[in-house]
C-alpha cells in the first residue's frame, strides 16, 4: 500500500527541528517557535496577545519573550501559522510581523468561519469572508518549508471547520485544539461550525502516525498534582487519552463529546478573541473619533 505523502517519514538525515515552547498562563496556552538552530530561519506557532478584558487594554508581554529568543538566537521568521481563529486568546501575529516578518497563515476553511462571524457581530460591510485578511491560506496537505525542515499543513476539522495541524520533518505534529494531553482528553466541539465527528476522523488521521510521533499541544489544563506539559506522542495517546484511546468507537466518542459540551461555559475571552483572530488578529477599523470597538452581541450564544 502507498502511502500519503504527508505519512511518509524522512529517509534522510537533516538537522532536526528544535521546538521552544511558550506557556501564557492566563489562557493556558503554547505558542512555539520552531527552528533549526541559531541563524536559522523559523516559523512561530499560536502567539498570544495579552488582553484584559476588565480594562479593555492589550500588552505585548508574551510577545516580547517570543522576539527576545528570536533576536537571542539570530532566527529569521518566515511563517506566523495559526492553527485556527482562537476563542481563548487574541493572536499576536500582526504585532510580531511588524517585528520581525513573516506570513501570517491559517487555512483555507478561515472563509467559513469568517462567514458565521461577519453575520453574528454584524461586521462592517467592507469585511471580506474569502481569508483575504491572511497573508497565505493553507490547503489540506499542502507542503511547505522552514528553512531546511520539510512541513505539512493538515486539515483536522471538528473543534472549528477551519483547524489546521502542522507535521514538520515527518516526526513533529503542533496539533493546535485537537488532542489535550492524555490526561486532559480532547477539545470541545460546540462553537459555531463545529462538528464532534468530524473531530473524531480528524484525532483518527493523527493517531495513524507512528507511535514515536512527537504531538506539541496548542494548550494545557493540568489536573491537581500535575505540572503544565506541552507535548506527548501518537504512542501515549492511543494508549491513555481518556476521550479517544485505542478501543473507542466514533458514536461512544460523539456521545461523550455532545454531553461534555453541553455542560461547559463559554471561553472569558470568546468574543473578544473570535471578531480580532478572524481579521488574521487585527483590530477592528477605528470608528470616526479615532477609538477602536469591540462588540458584545446580547443572548446569541
Amino acid at each position: 500500500m502507498t502511502l500519503p505523502s504527508w505519512l511518509v517519514l524522512k529517509e534522510t538525515a537533516t538537522m532536526p527541528a528544535l521546538i521552544e515552547a511558550f506557556l501564557d498562563p492566563a489562557s493556558s496556552t503554547y505558542s512555539y517557535v520552531i527552528h533549526e538552530g541559531a541563524g536559522s530561519q523559523c516559523a512561530i506557532v499560536d502567539p498570544v496577545l495579552d488582553y484584559d478584558p476588565a480594562a479593555g487594554r492589550t500588552a505585548t508581554t508574551q510577545a516580547d519573550k517570543i522576539i527576545a529568543f528570536v533576536r537571542k538566537h539570530q532566527l529569521q521568521v518566515q511563517w506566523l501559522l495559526e492553527t485556527h481563529a482562537h476563542a481563548d486568546h487574541l493572536s499576536a501575529a500582526p504585532y510580531l510581523r511588524r517585528e520581525l516578518g513573516g506570513k501570517i497563515t491559517i487555512g483555507q476553511s478561515i472563509s467559513k468561519v469568517q462567514g458565521v462571524f461577519k453575520a453574528l457581530f454584524n461586521l462592517e460591510p467592507t469585511f471580506r469572508s474569502d481569508g483575504s485578511q491572511f497573508d497565505h491560506l493553507f490547503a489540506p496537505d499542502e507542503s511547505f518549508m522552514i528553512g531546511h525542515l520539510k512541513a505539512t499543513a493538515l486539515h483536522v476539522p471538528g473543534h472549528t471547520p477551519a483547524d489546521m495541524a502542522y507535521l514538520i520533518d515527518g516526526d513533529v505534529i503542533l496539533v493546535g485544539d485537537t488532542l489535550f494531553m492524555p490526561d486532559v482528553g480532547t477539545a470541545r466541539c460546540d462553537f459555531p461550525g463545529g462538528n464532534a465527528h468530524q473531530m473524531f476522523a480528524s484525532i483518527q488521521k493523527l493517531l495513524a502516525f507512528p507511535a514515536s510521533v512527537r504531538l506539541y499541544v496548542c494548550h494545557d489544563y493540568p489536573p491537581e498534582g500535575r505540572e503544565s506539559r506541552c507535548m506527548t506522542t501518537v504512542g501515549e495517546q492511543r494508549k491513555s487519552n481518556i476521550h479517544v484511546h485505542d478501543g473507542i468507537d466514533e458514536a461512544a466518542f460523539v456521545a461523550m463529546r455532545t454531553q461534555r459540551d453541553a455542560g461547559l461555559g463559554m471561553p472569558t475571552l470568546l468574543l473578544p478573541a473570535i471578531q480580532v483572530n478572524v481579521r488574521a488578529g487585527n483590530m477592528p477599523p477605528a470608528e470616526d473619533n479615532g477609538s477602536v470597538y469591540l462588540k458584545i452581541p446580547i443572548n446569541k450564544l
